[in-house]
């Protein structure tokens, strides 16, 4: 079955099962591979992705959910000038160890950013409560989110 869609600011076409895991296109037919199956259960947020402006975990959604929908991946979230900013305060923050809870981490704070903002660490703890990281520990990801929020505040 033909699914259109737009990934990444691109409208993409794909000719496939529509019951296909959406990070299996992600990753395997489009080669996007900062979306990370940690779980496979939709409970660690390493594949989150945004569907329709909304954080969706993509191990756990279909192709279909994406006909004729916005898909946003940490690759598109990147080269946005929020998405810059975040990156900036994790490396700032030194927040990332290993990497592999980073880019669903950057949509989830991306995801905040763009619909509240609010320098609030009670706030940014709920946005980020999706996410699960096994070896930096949460303190400093929300240090770099906060810090984001109040940069973002000053441009």
């Amino acid at each position: 079955m033909k699914i259109k869609f737009i990934l990444n600011k691109n409208e993409v076409e794909i000719d496939a099962n529509p019951m296909t895991r959406l990070i299996d296109v992600l990753r395997e037919h489009f080669q996007l591979l900062g979306t990370k199956e940690g779980c496979g259960e939709g409970e660690c947020g390493a594949c989150t992705i945004l569907l329709n402006d909304k954080p969706v975990a993509s191990c756990i959604a279909n192709l279909i959910h994406a006909e004729n929908g916005v898909i946003l991946t940490a690759e598109g979230i990147a080269k946005t000038k929020i998405g810059t900013l975040l990156i900036d305060c994790f490396d700032e923050t030194n927040a990332v160890q290993c990497g592999f809870c980073f880019p669903g981490f950057l949509v989830s704070s991306y995801h905040y950013l763009k619909t509240d903002g609010e320098p609030n660490l009670e706030k940014i703890k709920i946005a980020l409560s999706g996410n699960i990281c096994r070896c930096t520990g949460y303190q400093k990801i929300f240090d770099s989110v906060l810090m984001a929020c109040e940069k973002l505040d000053l441009s």
